[in-house]
């Protein structure tokens, strides 16, 4: 019997590929796959940043960054999409929500900087160290940047519009935290419609250990499909170079 693949757009006219994931396999294309990197900023993967700050543990994140940079080559090689989400608020948090917000009460920027006032104004505000991109991950001319303001980026944010003008059906996912932005990105995403597929070793999460393997369970059993980097090189890397149209993005 021949393994099940799911395709996203069976009408497709150009060059597709098969992606090993699960549960099940997936077809993309360059037209309409997108990389999606979800906050791959200073607050979240270096050394004195928001999580660092907050008692997370930063030092694993800095091995999914060269994944992701892998990832990255291979996406614009083939003329996907990269779209790079950065997390924050505007200079005076009026973003951020006010004490009826319960994003006020749960984010842990907010509540460390309400416990250290030193710390006011230094993490995820727009403008600043902290909200910026980490360096290695530098986005290139062609790539987005999409602004956003809570832990789903399909939320009080462009992205869907972004993506729905280009013709995106398949969201290829990176970046931190799995358990968090990640996941929570990719869950609004199949309630609009989009096949979100998360490389595994491209992403870092925030807490213990079991808290990326429920994330992972999630994914796999009720939210899109699971797949490597290395799957994803070999797979993507037959795709024909694609020029991307003159803005385009």
């Amino acid at each position: 019997m021949s393994e099940a693949i799911v395709d996203p757009v069976p009408t497709r006219s150009g060059p597709s590929v098969v992606l090993p994931a699960r549960p099940e396999a997936i077809r993309l294309d360059a037209a309409t796959t997108a990389v999606i990197v979800v906050d791959m900023q200073n607050a979240y993967a270096s050394q004195g940043g928001y999580v660092d700050e907050a008692g997370f543990d930063v030092g694993p994140a800095a091995g999914v960054i060269p994944k992701i940079a892998d990832v990255l080559d291979v996406a614009r090689r083939a003329g996907m999409p990269v779209v790079f989400l950065q997390n924050g608020w505007d200079a005076g948090y009026a973003e951020a929500g006010t004490p009826l917000s319960p994003n006020y009460h749960k984010s842990n920027a907010l509540k460390t900087m309400r416990a250290r006032p030193e710390l006011v104004g230094k993490f995820l505000a727009r403008g600043g160290w902290d909200y910026e991109l980490v360096e290695a991950l530098a986005p290139q001319d062609d790539d987005l940047r999409v602004h956003k303001p809570r832990y789903s980026a399909f939320f009080n944010s462009q992205l869907d519009s972004v993506l729905r003008a280009r013709g995106i059906r398949t969201l290829i996912f990176t970046g931190i935290a799995t358990n968090v932005c990640v996941e929570s990105t990719l869950r609004d995403g199949f309630h609009l419609e989009y096949f979100g597929v998360l490389l595994e070793d491209a992403v870092h999460h925030l807490g213990p250990d079991f808290i990326r393997e429920a994330s992972l369970y999630n994914v796999e059993k009720f939210f899109g499909w699971v797949s490597s980097v290395a799957d994803f090189r070999t797979a993507a890397g037959q795709l024909p170079p694609r020029d991307m149209p003159s803005g385009e993005i």
